[in-house]
């Protein structure tokens, strides 16, 4: 009974985070990101303008982090060959830590190390996984903290409109 119990508890709450939406952001602008990847290679959010990018900010001891991964690698898939880029960041771990993880469950979007966690506290990201979505102009527009199937329609929805927002041609203001 207890079994039967706890499977019940953990079905709903996985529903429950599946249906969860995505944040609007109401805090300030994004800030910089420059970190190396774990070949070595400088990534600036900056560099990404005009495609829609999810910040995920996690770490090899946060099992939420681990457990949410493969849904980021579907988005990412599903979204192939569109302006959608991740960087996920790794708070205060070093490379080797990362290589294990990104052994154990492959990806194929950039795994970022923020060693002294200065990136980490810039974004404010107090609680892990913490992610952000970053619009084609740079600006954070959604934000979730804690887990979330990034596969599900109803984010991966949300992220194509920001897609096809960044497509359409925009009003000139009138002087």
């Amino acid at each position: 009974m207890t079994r039967l119990l706890l499977g019940v508890v953990l079905a709903t709450a996985a529903a429950a985070a599946s249906a969860q939406a995505l944040k609007p952001w109401t805090g300030g602008a994004a800030p910089a990101i420059e970190l190396e990847d774990l070949d070595g290679t400088v990534h600036r959010l900056a560099d990404y303008r005009g495609k829609v990018v999810l910040v995920n900010f996690w770490a090899t001891w946060c099992t939420p982090c681990r457990v949410e991964m493969p849904s980021i690698e579907r988005l990412r898939k599903a979204l192939e060959g569109r302006p959608f880029a991740v960087l996920a960041v790794n708070v205060g771990e070093g490379a080797r830590a990362a290589r294990g993880f990104a052994a154990k469950v492959p990806v194929g979007f950039a795994l970022l190390l923020d060693r002294d966690t200065r990136v980490t506290k810039a974004w404010g990201a107090r609680i892990l996984p913490a992610s952000y979505v970053v619009g084609p102009d740079g600006a954070i527009r959604y934000s979730f903290f804690g887990e979330l199937d990034w596969s599900s329609d109803r984010v991966r929805a949300t992220i194509e409109a920001m897609m096809t927002d960044a497509g359409a041609p925009r009003a000139q203001a009138r002087p």
